[in-house]
């Protein structure tokens, strides 16, 4: 590969990660706002997870399966620049909700936007990224992650106003229409790639199977489940955590400026969390390099970690030390990251790739993103039947937290299945090419 394909597909993963970021971006800004939202609103917790949550999630997953269907047989950079105006452009119509039914609906709307961006993102990399680079280069892609968080801090602290009355409408409206005009970008300077240009020879055509034989095969997949579920369940606990993280700072301290406290969160997620996800692709790809079971040690290892993290970071007395355990937490939290994207996409069929992404979002963001905030805003509700708001947040986060329990064992059956699996995806791969 030369050198300017080189600088090209180096291109191409920055602009797709930043594609990412801003999805993580309209994200994260629920859980940033909360406190604000739900006091201008006059919303519940329980409707709060809700929106951060499953009224999201439903929409975002099971739209993401037939928009992945189109990405494995149509041009991907059109399906994901038509997606990114559209959940840029619900993200702008939040900021003029006046109630729950309408903020409602544009989440909802944001989440089918959102469907169309990773599966055609992970498509496009695998054929930019031979498998020995691939945790590597998902690595990168999945950075988006903390560096969209980062940025909805930044921009939150840029555009709040005063730290009395946050207008959480404006920053909406801003990074919608900023969305809109990075949809035209992506349009205008991506070029769709060669499907499987890494696996099969030059000129190599692919017999695509009937899509049903495709599915069975990626069904049959033990460890490309084990991988989906690892990732879930421990993401069950990461949004909760990011979905309630600012109401609790500001019920621990209200005094302490809010505009300070989003900026030290942002670098934290832009610095600490992207290391995590960096470091662990790397690590995965050398490691895995001697042992291919380290693209399932590796994620166990370092979720059994976050369990007592992240339970300590609910119960300490003050801001300053509850940013010390999140900033370990993160660090250890961003490592699963690259390894099962790198499962997800070296395990499937070449024309199954964005549709193996989409069942592993659908997997991920039913049971984490969908699961995650409205069960701990719902737990949060019981216990302040009976506890104050500062105890119930605690109450409720610690109880959610056991969930990286279930995590820690599907990772260690990834390590167990994924030998066998990991080899029969290369024969798939080789007997393809000789056709």
């Amino acid at each position: 590969m030369g050198e300017t394909s080189k600088n090209y597909r180096n291109f191409v993963l920055v602009l797709l990660t930043i594609v990412y970021g801003f999805n993580f971006i309209d994200r994260q800004i629920m859980g940033i706002l909360a406190p604000f939202i739900q006091k201008d609103l006059g919303l519940t917790n329980t409707e709060l997870g809700l929106l951060i949550g499953l009224a999201f999630a439903v929409f975002y997953t099971f739209v993401a399966i037939p928009i992945a269907w189109l990405a494995d047989r149509y041009n991907r950079v059109n399906i994901l620049s038509i997606a990114l105006a559209t959940w840029s452009g619900f993200t702008a119509l939040t900021g003029l909700a006046n109630n729950f039914i309408q903020i409602g609906l544009a989440r909802m709307g944001v989440g089918i936007g959102e469907a169309g961006g990773s599966p055609p993102s992970h498509s496009i990399i695998s054929d930019l990224f031979p498998k020995e680079e691939r945790a590597s280069a998902l690595g990168v892609y999945s950075m988006g992650i903390p560096l969209g968080i980062m940025a909805a801090y930044f921009v939150t602290a840029s555009l709040m106003g005063s730290s009395e009355s946050v207008d959480w409408r404006r920053i909406f409206i801003v990074l919608g229409l900023t969305g809109i005009g990075l949809a035209v970008i992506v349009k205008l300077v991506l070029r769709e790639p060669v499907r499987g240009a890494m696996e099969l020879k030059k000129d190599t055509v692919i017999q695509k199977p009937p899509f049903k034989d495709s599915l069975k095969i990626l069904m049959k997949i033990p460890a490309w489940w084990a991988m989906c579920f690892g990732i879930a369940f421990g993401s069950f606990v990461s949004y909760s955590k990011s979905a309630f993280q600012t109401k609790y700072l500001v019920t621990l301290d209200p005094s302490f400026d809010f505009q300070t406290l989003v900026i030290i969160l942002g670098i934290m997620n832009g610095t600490t969390y992207a290391a995590g996800a960096f470091f662990g692709a790397r690590l995965a790809d050398k490691w895995g390099k001697k042992d291919v079971r380290a693209y399932g040690w590796l994620p166990a290892i370092s979720i059994a970690l976050c369990l007592p993290v992240g339970i300590l970071t609910w119960w300490v007395p003050s801001i300053e030390v509850h940013l010390v355990f999140a900033t370990l937490f993160l660090l250890l939290i961003g490592i699963y990251l690259g390894p099962s994207f790198a499962i997800a996409q070296t395990l499937a069929p070449i024309h199954m790739r964005a549709m193996s992404t989409a069942l592993f979002f659908f997997i991920l963001n039913m049971i984490a993103l969908g699961g995650g905030p409205t069960f701990a805003g719902w737990i949060m509700d019981i216990f302040k039947e009976s506890y104050n708001d500062l105890e119930s947040i605690r109450f409720s986060m610690t109880v959610t937290s056991l969930v990286f329990i279930p995590s820690v064992l599907s990772f260690l059956l990834v390590s167990k299945f994924l030998p066998r699996d990991w080899k029969k995806a290369e024969e798939r791969n080789l007997n393809l090419a000789k056709e």
